[in-house]
């Protein structure tokens, strides 16, 4: 291979390495459905402060009793410090009230739009956060 293929083929595999994150990250309607937003009332079970976004599950119980454990995504941790948040903000056992946009795939899980904690603080969470504005 010469070197102006080679040259050529590290430009590209640059592009692609900063380009695919990019497009996978800001893929919130391929993965959400925001025209069937819901309200989710459970207890945590689990939180996750990582990047991309932080993520948290609830265990929801419906009409007949049945529970069923929901994988909710926050914005990234950096976005929900800006706006309150701290790491410890969510803890298992808390009871919360979340607005969500859920998949549309129809898996439990969901973008949190809106968290409201147990001690009745409203905290905005979702894909607004990440574009610096409320829901």
């Amino acid at each position: 291979m010469g070197k102006d293929k080679l040259g050529m083929l590290v430009g590209v595999l640059g592009l692609l390495v900063v380009v695919i994150p990019a497009v996978a990250h800001h893929a919130f309607v391929a993965q959400y459905d925001p025209s069937k937003s819901t309200t989710l009332r459970g207890v945590v079970t689990k939180v996750e402060w990582t990047n991309p976004h932080a993520r948290f599950y609830v265990d929801v119980k419906d009409t007949s009793g049945k529970v069923t454990n929901w994988n909710l995504e926050l914005a990234s941790p950096n976005a929900l410090r800006r706006l309150g948040w701290t790491r410890d903000i969510l803890k298992v056992g808390d009871e919360v009230s979340i607005f969500v946009a859920p998949a549309k795939d129809g898996t439990k899980m969901a973008n949190a739009r809106t968290v409201t904690l147990s001690d009745g603080r409203k905290m905005v969470a979702g894909i607004a956060a990440e574009q610096g504005g409320a829901q």
